[in-house]
């Protein structure tokens, strides 16, 4: 138990370490962004990547992350943080053309160059079609809840940081489509993100259909838990399975309102959701505009 603690306590120092230096550098580019004038990255963005990043310490260095081990209900917590809150968040924090000044974009540049292949090319493509990232998201979801794979993240500190990790990976990938920070190169039907959103709530109902209206405790290592809160592990399952279905289906019905919304008053609302950000205007142009009017009406 006290190997456990301490090596639970070693992990949260490393991963808020790790968090506290992606955040600062993010600060700093947004504000090196800032002070040469590209505003290419609105401020409600920076506000998204970081609840995106506080919820990635929540999920994996808070005293939530402590009880994982000891209640279900903090265990699909950690899972719903990780795949269904903070992807988008982070995805939404990125800038539509980020664009980096003086040594940085050298940088940038240089690792980018390898990416701009043709076999890289093909491989994000492919990485990233809906259909690819709708079944890594549903098979992780899946492949991690079976008994014997849950047991063994709950056994293996590393098997939880890849569980972790694959729930981050996957839920960053599944947004993606959704999101769409970074221009693909394949093109698909608008309507078809409602149908993407619907299908993703299938495996999320399934699962915590069955957790919900299961008269057994699915995971008998709950059994034999400290009672935290009064639940029992039966209730405490319960619960569980009412979190995922409540909060699958809120962010999911939002996201799917957007597009709905979009689809319905297209003058009205943005093409993605990633231009729900008021435009950028470029002053010049308008100044341009302004004085081909004035010399329009003179003429």
């Amino acid at each position: 138990m006290m190997s456990q603690i301490h090596h639970g306590a070693s992990e949260s120092f490393w991963v808020s370490s790790a968090l506290i230096f992606a955040s600062l550098v993010y600060l700093r580019g947004w504000l090196r962004l800032r002070s040469h004038a590209y505003n290419n990255i609105e401020d409600w963005r920076a506000g998204g990547f970081a609840f995106g990043v506080l919820f990635i310490w929540i999920a994996t260095a808070s005293p939530l992350a402590a009880l994982d081990h000891d209640m279900l209900t903090a265990h699909m917590a950690q899972h719903l943080l990780l795949m269904t809150l903070a992807p988008p968040l982070i995805l939404l924090g990125m800038p539509r053309k980020p664009r980096a000044p003086g040594l940085l974009q050298r940088f940038v540049h240089a690792i980018s160059r390898p990416l701009k292949s043709g076999t890289m090319q093909q491989l994000t493509s492919v990485l990233t079609h809906p259909v690819v990232c709708w079944l890594a998201a549903a098979g992780t979801l899946v492949l991690w809840h079976i008994p014997s794979v849950f047991m063994l993240g709950l056994r293996s500190q590393t098997w939880h940081g890849v569980e972790r990790a694959s729930f981050l990976a996957m839920g960053l990938l599944f947004w993606s489509p959704v999101i769409r920070p970074l221009q693909h190169s394949w093109k698909w039907p608008e309507s078809s993100i409602l149908l993407y959103l619907f299908l993703a709530t299938l495996p999320c109902d399934i699962l915590s259909g069955f957790l919900v209206f299961c008269d057994r405790v699915v995971y008998p290592v709950f059994l034999s838990s400290p009672r935290s809160f009064g639940l029992s592990a039966l209730e405490d399952q319960q619960c569980a399975g009412a979190l995922m279905w409540t909060c699958v289906t809120i962010v999911y019905l939002v996201a799917g309102a957007v597009f709905t919304a979009r689809l319905l008053s297209p003058h009205r609302f943005p093409h993605r959701l990633e231009d729900l950000a008021i435009p950028q205007f470029d002053s010049q142009r308008i100044a341009e505009q302004h004085t081909d009017s004035h010399g329009m009406k003179a003429v």
